[in-house]
């Protein structure tokens, strides 16, 4: 969700509509349907779809996306997201986290990428699913070659050979593992296949009995992860998926770590950056997201000036000249005007599939929708940047249920806005003491 005008399209189907609003109730960015909130973005998308053919055409790509809170970045990733899957993308989104995911484990980063792989067809983790369709894809490629029933096995352990050629000079275990999986599939060995597709996936303490059956050792390491990653990107590609989004998100979290961690990770962000750009991962489109803070401060990115020179991009102009072409891109952040945008685009969404849709336009019309976007960014003391959420919980949950439900309800007359704190998050209730209550 960004600022300015909306271009959704006026056909919606029920069940798009019905998630985008159920997420927006909840406070929650929706999980699909962004195009029908992704106003303001439109400049972007010349120059991501470029990228993105240019991915799936075999070459790699990096992006930071800056903004401070409220200004959008995970639904922007998200957006990116959908885009992509209409390309037939694997898509992956990974929370950067001390204890969960750290950055400079490069082998955490990769099981969290199996674990959250999602294409337009399966939800996460579809890394079985893509596994599977790959082997399909080789023994149809086998019978196509001429390949008699008999010989299709052989034939199959020939183009696996062959397509992992490359892959196996850095991680040679990736194919290996790939061959057992499929042995124990053919053997009927379900718990052995399903340990070492967990293997596969970077998941540690896998059953010792599974992977000698594998023949593989260990657990994945840091440098066994980044060959593995182009393994998957090669199963990706081959199963009918021509690249692989992978969006690290809230980088900023560095800042927080101890700093020799926080020198590691900034190390790892540098290495992975420079193998997108050294062809190592065709297929790959890294984005990152963080704050302002983390790409300028010397706490984050500043801190590596190698790292830094990578992302350096002159924000000294007017956003409206921000090239989308640079390795870093900003998004700007909310407007009160842009805000009261954004919740006219969702009450009109809302009504087309409400019991009374000119009831729900005329009671909650543009002016209320106004007052109510001005009311909450006062709530938070004038923050609008980080009223987005809220307010759109306020207008869905608060207002347009009501409004929809009950035939004599009047929110200028029988609603008063009340934020509390048990319903902000962390960020939001730093900037608001006390809980407010306006009438509105």
């Amino acid at each position: 969700m960004n600022n300015a005008g909306s271009s959704r399209p006026v056909q919606v189907s029920a069940a798009r509509r019905r998630g985008v609003i159920d997420a927006l109730r909840r406070g929650a960015v929706p999980a699909s349907g962004l195009d029908l909130l992704a106003t303001g973005l439109g400049r972007f998308e010349q120059a991501l779809d470029e990228e993105l053919d240019a991915v799936a055409s075999g070459e790699a790509r990096f992006k930071a996306v800056r903004g401070e809170y409220g200004s959008g970045k995970t639904f922007f990733t998200r957006w990116l997201g959908e885009r992509a899957k209409r390309r037939n993308f694997a898509v992956c989104e990974i929370q950067v986290s001390e204890t969960e995911t750290p950055l400079h484990k490069l082998e955490t980063v990769y099981r969290r990428m199996t674990e959250r792989l999602t294409t337009s067809s399966f939800p996460p983790s579809a890394l079985r699913p893509v596994v599977d369709a790959w082997f399909y894809a080789l023994e149809e490629d086998a019978l196509a070659d001429g390949a008699t029933e008999e010989e299709l096995p052989e034939a199959v352990e020939r183009l696996l050979t062959a397509r992992l050629t490359e892959v196996s000079r850095h991680a040679s275990s990736f194919a290996t593992a790939l061959r057992g999986y499929r042995a124990a599939l053919a053997e009927g060995d379900e718990a052995t296949a399903a340990a070492v597709l967990a293997w596969l996936g970077g998941q540690p303490h896998v059953a010792a009995s599974a992977r000698r059956a594998a023949g593989v050792r260990g657990d994945l390491d840091h440098f066994g992860a980044l060959g593995s990653v182009q393994g998957l990107l090669t199963v990706l590609r081959d199963s009918g998926h021509p690249g692989l989004l992978v969006v690290l998100d809230e980088v900023e979290t560095l800042q927080r770590v101890r700093s020799d961690a926080r020198d590691k990770a900034l190390n790892a962000l540098r290495q992975l950056i420079d193998e997108v750009y050294s062809g190592r991962f065709p297929g790959l489109y890294l984005v990152i997201t963080g704050t302002p803070a983390f790409y300028d401060g010397q706490q984050g990115v500043q801190r590596l000036a190698p790292l830094a020179q990578r992302l350096a991009t002159d924000f000294t102009t007017d956003p409206r000249f921000d090239s989308p072409r640079a390795p870093q891109i900003r998004l700007p952040g909310f407007t009160t005007d842009s805000l009261v945008g954004l919740g006219i685009t969702i009450r009109d969404l809302y009504a087309e599939g409400s019991q009374d849709p000119d009831r729900v336009k005329g009671v909650a019309d543009d002016a209320y929708v106004a007052d109510l976007a001005r009311a909450v960014g006062g709530a938070l003391g004038g923050k609008i940047g980080v009223a987005p959420r809220l307010f759109l919980k306020k207008l869905v949950g608060d207002v347009l249920d009501r409004v929809d439900q009950f035939e004599d309800f009047d929110p200028r007359e029988h609603y008063r806005l009340t934020v509390r704190g048990t319903e902000l998050t962390e960020t939001e209730r730093n900037l608001t003491a006390d809980d407010v209550e306006l009438d509105l």
